[in-house]
């Protein structure tokens, strides 16, 4: 059988509180921007607690692809090894392949930072990525006289000729499908002769939250950047760029199933260096599972969620925190009173269709959701064993093992596939729980 193949038994504890403590590795979103970013500038920069995952991996290969140096740093912090990344910058040059696997980040970040390579480069990754939209990306880059084979399919696979420079000028796309698309192209504005100026022309923009991060990264690194909220626009000054060292923020998405461990079995869970602020959607869960029924405090050590014994239904628009949705969803499942979760008909086009995989699944352990095109109503039902299938999407299979703790006989098909995100999640999950 192949090792993807194989059901995980997840791990049942039932109603028995925890009283842990849980260190999340770095956000996926932060390390990849900080990667593009770091790959301008005028001076190495050091990284330091990246992500180490599949998505991560992808960038630093296709980054090395294109010439600039990335390496890793032995180092301790407090007395223990921490890993870090050193990206120094060079002139980068074709030919090239790169290998975007199932990673937005990387499939929407790279082109754009392509295009300023000399030579020929070449995008592909898995078959779902040929299926996920890259149009406004390409469209643009077409638009600011970048030479792109795609085949008149505006996504993957597709052929980019880089001449080393990209003038710049002030452009309007439809990025109502990703706000990857606004980010991929501020995020290498400052390398522009002329900078950029991005307005969005379409219905409402998903996950605002990123392009707020890729906005305060871009500052971080020395770039002037403009926002007009009314006008949905963003103007980058051309400019240089300095090289920085960074500390990774934990990825709090990810956090949010282990969060849901409180909240299912009672007692209390602490995820350690929670960030006092940020820009990651992830900062929405404090209120949202306050309302759901948690009793969050912030100390020292970090966040720390207690569970209540109670699971409240919730109606709230995730439309900005999207990548919230399964977490909450299976929480939503096993709660006193029906949910509905609002303003996702972007999740369709991610890893997998989210709206459709979701109510699949857990209809088919008893649930009972009803999927519209831009809403999921959930109403708890009692649940039982089976397989929690993922579709190869890790924030799918990181709701079959929320479920699968106060739900007997849950098995998740590829727990593998959290390595996008999560370096180890089956051996992480498993230190706390047994």
């Amino acid at each position: 059988m192949n090792k993807n193949d194989a059901h995980w038994p997840a791990i049942f504890r039932g109603a028995k509180p925890v009283d842990i403590s849980v260190v999340i590795p770095g956000s996926k979103s932060v390390t990849n921007r900080a990667l593009i970013l770091a790959a301008q500038a005028d001076s190495p920069s050091l990284l330091r607690r990246p992500l180490i995952s599949r998505d991560s991996q992808l960038m630093v290969q296709g980054l090395q692809a294109l010439g600039i140096g990335i390496v890793q740093v032995d180092a301790l912090h407090d007395g223990l090894p921490q890993y870090q990344l050193r990206v120094t910058p060079a002139s980068m040059r074709g030919p090239a392949q790169i290998d975007v696997g199932n990673a937005g980040t990387v499939m929407r970040f790279l082109p754009p930072l392509a295009a300023l390579a000399t030579g020929e480069i070449s995008f592909d990754g898995d078959l779902r990525s040929h299926e996920r939209p890259l149009g406004p990306v390409i469209k643009a880059l077409e638009a600011l006289g970048v030479s792109i084979e795609h085949g008149g399919r505006y996504s993957l696979p597709l052929k980019l000729h880089g001449k080393g420079k990209i003038s710049g000028a002030a452009i309007t796309i439809d990025a109502s499908a990703s706000s990857q698309f606004v980010s991929a192209l501020l995020l290498v504005a400052p390398s522009f002769e002329n900078g950029i100026t991005i307005t969005h022309e379409g219905s409402a923009l998903p996950s605002m939250p990123h392009i707020n991060m890729s906005v305060e990264m871009l500052r971080g690194f020395g770039a002037v950047v403009n926002v007009n909220s009314q006008a949905h626009s963003w103007s980058v000054k051309p400019g240089t760029l300095h090289g920085r060292e960074l500390v990774i923020e934990p990825d709090l998405s990810n956090a949010a199933a282990f969060l849901s461990i409180a909240m299912l079995c009672g007692g209390s869970i602490t995820v350690a260096d929670w960030p006092s602020k940020t820009t990651q959607p992830g900062d929405q869960l404090p209120s949202i599972l306050s309302e759901m029924g948690a009793q969050i405090s912030m100390s020292e050590k970090g966040l720390t969620l207690t569970g209540t014994g109670v699971i409240h239904g919730i109606d709230i628009d995730l439309h900005e925190v999207g990548e919230l949705t399964p977490s909450i969803a299976a929480l939503a499942a096993l709660a006193d009173s029906p949910s509905h979760l609002r303003g996702i008909a972007h999740l369709r086009l991610h890893e997998t269709d989210r709206l459709a995989a979701l109510t699949r699944e857990i209809n088919a352990l008893g649930g009972k959701v009803e999927e519209h095109d831009t809403w999921l109503h959930i109403t708890p039902a009692p649940l039982h064993a089976g397989v929690f299938h993922t579709y190869d999407d890790h924030r799918l299979a990181m709701a079959g093992a929320v479920i699968g703790l106060v739900v007997p006989g849950v098995e998740v098909e590829n727990i593998a596939t959290t390595r996008k995100t999560l370096p180890d999640f089956p051996g992480l999950w498993s230190s706390l729980l047994i």
